[in-house]
């Protein structure tokens, strides 16, 4: 029955079956096994070394799992001297294992509240320090970024998604504000990043993995000197800019044009594609 299928059906049901009996369970074990390990480490370590050892190890496994070579760009960006916030765009499930075995240090990652929920997963974040955001109460939001704040004050690198959720046409989105307030009240500099072939791997609502190849491009760090709460806006958009460039560079995906006045981004990003 197989046989008879054009190729291009053939392919993609030997892609779903690939995924649904043997990625898709694999991961799952990589997730229980090293998530339960993760979680008992943090009873003995409280540095946090342990649990993110264990992290890049999960991800390097489940990036193995996906048959997708992977590759990081700018490294020689990165100033491992000072702590600073590292932006991505955020378009699938695989973003954290790209960005937990292409980045090269411990780092801490400001999540939505929904995922300290989740079992294992959840108990993992809270036991190794990563900071919960709660964006339906203004002022638990609040005390999240000023506790991020003191974490990279500390001298802890922060990993965020500066776009609050994940794109559902893989086009970068517009930010919210959050991230910028954090790296203000701490004076850290945002280094920019794109990850490229992860939405292609993974769309959102999807459990078909396509392997495709995965790049996580690292741009110039932006310094927040001197700025003050107002200046939010202003370095929002300059990030937005540094992420666009990067991102829209390396994909095949036409960046949306600028809207115009009265017009939303959403018809505007509709615009560029037709």
């Amino acid at each position: 029955m197989l046989m008879d299928m054009p190729p291009h059906r053939q392919a993609k049901l030997t892609t779903r079956l690939a995924s649904y009996l043997l990625r898709n369970p694999l991961i799952g074990l990589y997730t229980l096994v090293l998530g339960s390990l993760s979680l008992a480490s943090s009873f003995f370590d409280r540095s946090g070394r342990w649990q993110h050892g264990l992290a890049r190890l999960w991800s390097k496994l489940i990036l193995w799992t996906c048959g997708s070579p992977f590759r990081v760009y700018g490294l020689e960006h990165l100033d491992l001297s000072q702590p600073a916030i590292y932006a991505a765009n955020h378009s699938s499930a695989l973003d954290i294992p790209v960005l937990y075995a292409g980045l090269p240090f411990q780092f801490r990652i400001m999540a939505k509240q929904e995922l300290f929920k989740l079992p294992i997963l959840g108990g993992h974040l809270r036991r190794s320090g990563q900071i919960s955001i709660d964006r339906t109460d203004a002022r638990a939001s609040l005390r999240s970024l000023s506790s991020a704040a003191q974490t990279i004050r500390a001298g802890m690198p922060m990993v965020v998604f500066p776009e609050g959720g994940r794109s559902t046409d893989g086009h970068l989105q517009p930010f919210l504000g959050g991230t910028f307030y954090a790296a203000i009240k701490a004076q850290a500099p945002i280094v920019p990043m794109a990850i490229v072939g992860a939405f292609d791997a993974l769309p959102m609502n999807t459990f078909t993995i396509h392997p495709t190849r995965f790049e996580l491009h690292i741009g110039q760090p932006i310094s927040t000197e001197g700025m003050v709460s107002r200046d939010m806006e202003t370095l929002s958009a300059r990030v937005h800019q540094a992420m666009s460039e990067l991102f829209y560079e390396h994909t095949q995906l036409t960046p949306p044009r600028p809207a115009a006045e009265g017009e939303t981004a959403a018809s505007a990003a509709t615009k560029s594609e037709a």
